[in-house]
């Protein structure tokens, strides 16, 4: 063993995950690695640059990973020494997404993936490794227990999204693929693959799968002249098959792929090849996947010209979230994912109004409230919004106002194209009562907060759910000061608020059964939202404002927050935090199922368990109401 290699090897072991391999592993590693002197600035690659048949550590310097996002150079991580980065080769066929440049002069070494590969395939401890940080975007998902390297999947997602949702993300793959005998000779199957358009051929015996060849095999085979073209296909093909169940996820395919150095999976009946084949995924059907995760999307959403295209991208963040909760994600993550693309529809609906209208006269916010100001809108309900623009001049006031109603009226129109319904009750930024200046909105909350009796008819909770989807922060940051401002030693502001969260009907009878809808066009169903989810919804929102509690507006979050700004009813925030989940997820399938907002339960549909589950979510809003009770003298509007 040379000098160099063996100062390589005591360098990597080291380091995650190399510490996971012996010195003669390292060694042989250490043998095939490339040394790379990189000037200060260098590049090693840039985002579109075709993948390297390497990734690289960072021996000694730094270097910095970048992406392009709104034309603009975003710094992802820097990598020091022992880091590693550049891993995309491993899970990807398309090229890099990010840029690595030398922030200093540096040395990095390039370990060919050919060379490691067999060690990941062989040790859990790396292929772990690179399989949770995948699964959970991390630089290394061993931080908190071990500093000693970082890992860089090379898989960035626009907006910072939750890796989660790829990890669990369904394929779509052939699900006719070409089937051969054992006898058929190996040009008949090139010609049939030709004519199918066709990657592979599967193999099979008895209808199971023993087999497949592909074009590689063809090409490196046959046209090499290692085998006659009328050799049996047995002889030229791959065995056995990898094989797996039907809804593997993307992540989970590309590692299957990675550990067995393959290019096809079989789908089968039971995931195993002692049963029927159902369908082929390919490499090329995991690049077009991953077409569809929350980074493209956001990206598509930036450049989308109309309605049309808005409403195309959110119809695939449906399947998305479908999936995923066939995939038993955690709700949390998924209302993650989703509030952000949708907000950026929102975003881009605005923005499509401007480039129509030209430039706005004055600053402005356009709020979301309701569900989506809360970060809650996984279904396609109605809009909730408000649109503030600063003070302007009494005699610029009018004409002010008319171009913000205007851009209003453009964005809920594009947005009602898009998918999302008008609000029934008319909240929206379109309506001249929620399109004001930043003073006349400072008076309307004044009014609400301060008499709140005397306006009770216009006085909605979900106005106390902003979220700032377009425009000036300063503006929203005005208007939430107002509020919080406002809550100070009011307690008949709080006397309103509590009775008006504890005046929804109650889920059950005094019999337990659950109380359903007397009338068409919702007879016989249950009435989830209103008598299920707004009593969590209201009482986290009191509780958030009574305890000040700024920029957590999602109602689980409320409640885990709550849980430690208030110990000793710690138990009660945190079962409603649960019971919000369990209820929330009732609601979505319902709403995915039935292609609406999923307000109404069929309870006919669900099982005796799912009654049961249904039922012991209504526990904790008991406990919730006697809280209110207790913390909160309502009188004056009981």
């Amino acid at each position: 063993m040379n000098t160099i290699a063996e100062h390589i090897a005591d360098f990597l072991k080291e380091h995650a995950p190399f510490d996971n391999l012996t010195f003669q592993e390292l060694s042989e590693i250490a043998a095939n690695i490339r040394v790379i002197n990189l000037e200060k600035h260098k590049t090693l690659f840039q985002i579109n640059d075709v993948l390297h048949d390497c990734f690289y550590v960072v021996a000694s310097g730094t270097v910095n990973l970048s992406v392009i996002s709104d034309a603009e150079e975003t710094l992802l991580n820097k990598c020091h020494v022992g880091d590693v980065f550049g891993l995309r080769p491993f899970f990807a066929k398309n090229n890099y997404m990010m840029t690595a440049k030398a922030r200093e002069e540096s040395i990095v070494y390039g370990i060919p993936i050919a060379t490691f590969r067999p060690f990941v395939a062989n040790n859990p401890n790396v292929l772990n490794f690179l399989l949770e940080s995948f699964a959970s975007n991390t630089w290394n998902p061993k931080d908190k227990e071990n500093f000693r390297g970082k890992l860089a999947s090379d898989n960035f997602f626009y907006g910072e999204q939750k890796n989660e949702m790829q990890y669990f993300q369904s394929l779509t793959y052939n699900r006719s693929p070409l089937i051969v005998k054992v006898t058929d000779v190996a040009k008949e199957v090139a010609l049939r693959m030709t004519e199918n358009l066709s990657t592979s051929a599967v193999i099979c015996e008895n209808h199971l799968p023993i087999g497949i060849v592909t074009t590689t095999d063809m090409s490196s085979k046959i046209a090499t002249g290692l085998f006659p073209i009328n050799i049996p296909v047995d002889a030229i093909m791959s065995a056995p098959v990898v094989t797996v169940v039907e809804n593997v996820s993307l992540a989970e395919a590309q590692l299957l792929m990675l550990k067995n150095n393959v290019s096809h999976l079989c789908v089968t009946q039971d995931g195993t090849d002692k049963s029927a084949i159902k369908g082929i995924i390919s490499e090329h059907d995991l690049i077009v996947a991953q077409a569809s995760n929350p980074g493209v999307l956001i990206k598509e959403i930036k450049r989308s010209q109309n309605p049309k295209e808005l409403r195309q991208i959110r119809e695939r963040l449906s399947e998305l979230i479908q999936n995923s909760i066939n995939k038993n994600i955690p709700l949390s993550h998924i209302n993650n994912i989703a509030s952000e693309i949708n907000s950026a529809i929102l975003k881009r609906a605005v923005e499509l109004s401007i480039l129509e209208l030209g430039s706005p006269p004055a600053r402005f916010a356009w709020l979301s409230i309701g569900s989506q100001g809360r970060k809650e809108q996984l279904l396609l309900t109605d809009q909730d919004s408000i649109l503030v623009f600063e003070d302007v001049l009494p005699d610029k006031y009018r004409d002010v106002r008319d171009y913000f109603l205007k851009l209003a009226k453009k964005t809920t129109l594009t947005l009602e194209k898009t998918g999302y319904e008008l609000c029934p009750n008319g909240h929206m930024g379109s309506n001249m009562l929620w399109c004001k200046s930043l003073t006349d909105w400072i008076k309307q909350y004044d009014s609400w907060m301060n008499t709140p009796g005397e306006n009770s008819t216009d006085l909605s909770s979900i106005f106390f759910d902003l979220d700032l989807v377009f425009g000036e922060k300063k503006i929203f940051e005005a208007l939430e000061n107002v509020i919080f401002k406002n809550i100070e030693n009011n307690s008949l502001f709080f006397d309103f608020l509590g009775n008006d969260a504890l005046r929804k009907n109650s889920p059950l009878t005094f019999f337990k059964k659950f109380v359903i809808e007397e009338e068409e066009p919702n007879k016989d169903k249950f009435d989830i939202k209103t008598r299920a989810l707004m009593p969590l919804i209201d009482g986290a929102r009191l509780f958030a404002l009574h305890f000040n509690i700024r920029g957590l507006n999602n109602t689980y979050l409320r409640f885990k927050q709550l849980a430690i700004m208030d110990p000793k009813n710690a138990d009660v925030y945190l079962n409603c935090a649960e019971a919000f989940l369990i209820l929330s997820r009732f609601r979505v399938n319902e709403g995915l199922k039935n292609d609406n907002s999923g307000q109404y339960i069929n309870l006919d549909e669900l099982t005796k368990l799912d009654k049961e589950k249904l039922k012991n979510a209504f526990i904790p809003m008991k406990d919730l109401e006697e809280l209110i009770k207790s913390n909160f003298k309502l009188t004056q509007f009981s």
